[in-house]
């Protein structure tokens, strides 16, 4: 199974931008699909991002669309996602995760990072 280290949360003020980094442990041909997500306290665990390994294509919660992109580097084994005019509805637990398919279903992801956390201030 993949290892996934998230990095690049913390706090920040309504407007301001992080990237937020994921290194794999390898690079898994069967995995297809790469996604962020984000638990905020008490909600469940909602689709940010996704992108497919090659970076062809890539699809974006509607809540995020046009304030974050997701990137890949392949020859790093690292999936990004920059976050733009962020606000404090962001605050969350941000988490990365592959999946054999490209896909916005959580449960369709089996490897997954520890999360960063990012708190965005009003």
């Amino acid at each position: 199974q993949v290892q996934l280290v998230e990095s690049g949360g913390g706090l920040v003020q309504a407007g301001d931008s992080l990237r937020l980094s994921c290194a794999a442990s390898e690079r898994t041909f069967s995995s297809y699909g790469l996604g962020w997500f984000r638990q905020a306290p008490g909600q469940g665990r909602q689709f940010v991002a996704a992108i497919t390994w090659n970076g062809y294509r890539t699809l974006y919660a509607d809540s995020v669309k046009g304030r974050f992109t997701i990137s890949r580097d392949g020859a790093k084994n690292t999936v990004y996602l920059q976050m733009n005019s962020l606000k404090a509805e962001d605050t969350a637990v941000y988490y990365c995760a592959v999946a054999i398919r490209f896909t916005t279903i959580v449960n369709n992801y089996d490897s997954w990072g520890q999360g960063t956390p990012v708190t965005v201030s009003s």
